[in-house]
């Protein structure tokens, strides 16, 4: 699949890439996304989550009634979970919910993503760019330039540039990451792909090793 390449004022330059086949052209395997997306998200949580049990709540451990015959549920002191107040059962609790995934199964996952963007023709090759200080009034013109002002366009670059990063980080609907460390939720996430030429030689290296 060929993409022509565009420069930052939206303009082709004449020079086509053709995507790797084996990156961006392979069969989606959704059950490996599911899993890979699934991770992500679980590696988010903070697991910081926490509610008092029964032998946490402050309060008197005298016996409020009789064990029997009182024509209702048992209950004991005042932090009986059947009472308002008392703790509460099986409470959530501080946990990690990280879990492993096979390097194998990632890499299938993230080629599995870009293949349903290159599906989509949700993808856009630009020449590399710099900026020389950050400002958000000249990264809205480039992605206003590209037509992917509004969307929720992921710029892929090369390697980490501190100008456009600052420069992108208050717009809502647009995010930039590094090839290296591009992962299948991001690219699902995206309505589009913005890549660097450079940064398609990273993708290609990472995930054809």
């Amino acid at each position: 699949m060929e993409i022509n390449v565009l420069n930052i004022n939206g303009q082709e330059t004449g020079r086509k890439v053709t995507l790797n086949e084996s990156v961006f052209g392979i069969e989606p395997n959704d059950h490996v996304l599911y899993l890979d997306v699934k991770q992500y998200l679980a590696n988010q949580r903070q697991g910081t989550h926490k509610s008092k049990e029964r032998s946490e709540v402050s309060g008197s451990t005298r016996k409020l009634g009789r064990q029997k015959g009182g024509g209702g549920a048992r209950r004991g002191d005042i932090n009986s979970p059947v009472l308002v107040g008392g703790g509460r059962v099986f409470g959530p609790k501080p946990r990690d919910y990280r879990f492993k995934l096979n390097k194998k199964v990632k890499v299938l996952a993230r080629k599995s993503a870009l293949s349903y963007k290159a599906q989509e023709n949700a993808i856009m090759v630009v020449e590399d760019f710099n900026m020389e200080a950050p400002k958000t009034k000249d990264f809205v013109n480039i992605a206003k330039n590209l037509k992917v002002e509004g969307k929720k366009a992921l710029f892929v670059l090369s390697e980490l540039n501190k100008n456009v990063y600052l420069s992108a980080r208050n717009l809502q609907r647009t995010g930039v990451m590094v090839a290296s460390q591009l992962n299948a939720y991001s690219v699902l996430n995206a309505d589009v792909l913005v890549v660097t030429e450079n940064s398609l030689k990273t993708i290609d290296g990472i995930l054809t090793k």
